[in-house]
C-alpha cells in the first residue's frame, strides 16, 4: 500500500509538472517554469525513495533535492516580485 501511495504522489507532481509547463509555452513566463522543474524533482524524490529501498534513517539525503526543489522556488518568486518592482517605477 505504501508503494501504491508515492506512485500516487509520484505521478501527482509529474501532472503538476506537466500543467505548468504547459502554461509555460503559452506565456513563457520563467515562473512557471520554476514550478514545473520543482515539481518535477519533487517527483523525482519520491520515486528514489520507493526505488532505492532504503531505511528510513539512510535517506535523508535525498531531501537534498526537495531542498533543491523549494530554493528553486523561492528565488523564481523573488525574482518575480522584484521585476514587478522595477516595471512600477
Amino acid at each position: 500500500m505504501m508503494n501504491f501511495s508515492a506512485g500516487m504522489i509520484t505521478m501527482g507532481f509529474l501532472v503538476i509538472s506537466l500543467f505548468f509547463v504547459k502554461f509555460w509555452r503559452r506565456t513563457r513566463d520563467p515562473l512557471f517554469l520554476a514550478f514545473a522543474v520543482s515539481f518535477s524533482l519533487l517527483a523525482l524524490n519520491q520515486g528514489l525513495a520507493i526505488l532505492i529501498e532504503i531505511d528510513r534513517d539512510e535517506r535523508s539525503y535525498l531531501y537534498i533535492i526537495r531542498l533543491i526543489a523549494f530554493l528553486i522556488i523561492i528565488v523564481a518568486v523573488l525574482h518575480k516580485n522584484s521585476a514587478f518592482d522595477r516595471r512600477d517605477r
